[in-house]
């Protein structure tokens, strides 16, 4: 019931990244305008902000001024932040589903990069603004960004897990380490017990036919069995009319004379 859970509760975690692609895709459909005044809105009360908490009194003209001078790094670290959000929201599904190491800044990097290099060329058909290559660069330090600190976050607080979940597993490896260990021992030991009751009864059969079994006595072969035995084995042997022998040439000759 747990993993029926897990596998449906999983590709929820992909939600974050989709919210904060759309929006980026919003701010990028701004127009060149609506981003401007926006930006200064933003610039203004950082400096207001600044102003009153350090109580520097500057006034109304100069908090223009300023505002209007931050105003492109205030743009620039706002691509970079969104990017840094993305890279952060897209990194921790990828690492839900076991993506580690090189292969999970690899994927989350290549997701980000093309998201930055997409939302540009979106931009060129928004009026007032067009597409820039160093916006691409900027968006992906900030992806890489957010990619690093998913990996620093995991690794320092699931490396208690990490560790437990490790020791676990040796523990119960050991355990059927034992397990297996006992299991041939008793093996063995079976063994052992078959071997040596096989030796005994082979004994005490051998005493058994040595002490009590009498030598059984020969029986005497038939007629037909002899005469089988001593019948010729070929013509060769015992032909029905054996060759004349024939005396030496001298002795021949003594008869003539």
């Amino acid at each position: 019931m747990k993993n029926i859970i897990l596998f449906f509760l999983k590709p929820l975690s992909f939600l974050p990244a989709l919210i904060m692609m759309y929006a980026i895709y919003s701010f990028s459909a701004q127009t060149g305008e609506e981003s401007g005044n926006l930006s200064y809105t933003i610039s203004y009360k950082i400096v207001e902000i600044g102003n009153e908490t350090f109580d520097v009194g500057i006034g109304e003209e100069q908090l223009s001024y300023y505002a209007r001078r931050i105003e492109y790094p205030v743009r620039k670290l706002a691509h970079m932040t969104e990017y840094f959000f993305l890279a952060v929201a897209v990194s921790f599904p990828f690492y839900v589903y076991g993506l580690r190491g090189f292969p999970l800044m690899l994927v989350a990097g290549l997701i980000c990069v093309g998201f930055a290099a997409g939302d540009e060329y979106h931009q060129s058909f928004v009026a007032g603004r067009g597409p820039s290559k160093k916006d691409v660069v900027i968006d992906s330090i900030g992806a890489f960004g957010g990619i690093i600190t998913v990996r620093i976050i995991c690794w320092t607080f699931l490396a208690p897990f990490r560790v437990a979940k490790r020791m676990e597993e040796r523990a119960e490896r050991k355990e059927m380490e034992r397990r297996w260990a006992k299991e041939r021992e008793i093996e063995r030991e079976r063994e052992r017990a078959r071997r040596k009751a096989m030796a005994r009864r082979r004994k005490e059969v051998l005493e058994y036919e040595y002490e009590y079994i009498p030598d059984k006595p020969k029986k005497k072969k038939s007629a037909q069995q002899t005469a089988e035995r001593t019948a010729p084995r070929s013509s060769r042997e015992y032909s029905e009319y054996p060759p004349s022998r024939r005396r030496p040439a001298q002795s021949r000759q003594n008869t003539h004379r």
